[in-house]
């Protein structure tokens, strides 16, 4: 009998101390509950918001996982390209080498159309025009293969360690990167007036074959939202990368980067910046660290 009564003191005070460190346990881990103040419930497998003045992280989901990027790479693409201080308003013709035989996307620009480099890099960046990003990198001196080397440099330079390049234009899934290295990339970005004008632009014409007007979109529609203050986007898609943006922007006064990577519903990104404004506009979050597993 005294066994029994001994046995059940025990317990109850296991039971005691389990449930007391569920509480606790629930208190650390209410990442994923979309009622948590402390948190925007994300979509994204890979997100991290980062101040960028004080590079504090202000969120964390998976950060350092390295993944395919898919167009995300055209940021890097236009940094080497400026940097190369080639004439804007050379002539860049779209050539049979810039067509997608590795995905088969469809493109309005047709072999044998010639734009300018400035309208090539626009569309690249604002519409993700892959023949657009293609042919600006034939054009680098020293051709496609120079502009890939150029870009590994750019990201070593950058620090961004976790990245490889094989393309300009982010079809090929060999292109990998962390949302830690896409803050780096991103910021550096921001820092270039072109990049900033052309991937904040809501749409631009440009004549076609035979003079007919071709109209491009950007492919962030948050650029057409004036609560938004952006100063870089770029979107991204392949089936191996899932859906992906990252941003520079404004929010309640603070500026900040925003890494949303591997996002499978096709307004999954869109929605989750938007939780994010509303988190950053809601609540204080000075000196908060969140991170999610």
């Amino acid at each position: 009998m005294k066994k029994k009564i001994w046995l059940l003191v025990l317990m109850s005070q296991t039971l005691g101390i389990h449930g007391a460190y569920a509480q606790e346990y629930h208190h650390k881990h209410k990442l994923h509950d979309s009622t948590n103040s402390l948190t925007p419930h994300l979509q994204s497998n890979i997100a991290l918001i980062v101040d960028e003045q004080t590079q504090q992280v202000i969120y964390d989901k998976h950060a350092e996982l390295v993944a395919p990027i898919a167009s995300i790479t055209k940021l890097m693409t236009a940094m080497v390209i400026l940097d190369a201080n080639l004439p804007m308003d050379e002539v860049v013709s779209v050539a049979t080498d810039d067509q997608d035989t590795l995905k088969g996307t469809h493109s309005r620009l047709r072999v044998g159309m010639t734009f300018t480099r400035a309208q090539m890099l626009n569309m690249a960046l604002m519409a993700s025009e892959n023949r657009a990003a293609s042919a600006l990198a034939r054009s680098y001196p020293g051709g496609m293969a120079a502009a890939i080397a150029a870009m590994n440099a750019k990201a070593q330079q950058l620090g961004m360690t976790s990245t490889k390049f094989f393309d300009p234009t982010g079809l090929n899934s060999d292109n990998v990167s962390t949302a830690q290295d896409l803050v780096k990339m991103v910021s550096a970005a921001h820092a270039y007036p072109l990049i900033h004008q052309y991937t904040t632009t809501a749409s631009v014409s440009v004549d076609g074959l035979r003079g007919r007007e071709l109209r491009f979109h950007n492919t962030n529609p948050l650029v057409k939202n004036a609560s938004w203050n952006i100063g870089v986007s770029k979107t991204g898609y392949i089936s191996e990368a899932g859906r992906c943006l990252v941003m520079e922007a404004t929010i309640n006064e603070r500026p900040v980067i925003i890494v949303l990577l591997d996002s499978w519903g096709k307004r999954t990104r869109i929605g989750d910046a938007n939780r994010i404004k509303r988190w950053m506009e809601n609540y204080d979050l000075t000196g908060r660290v969140v991170r999610s597993s």
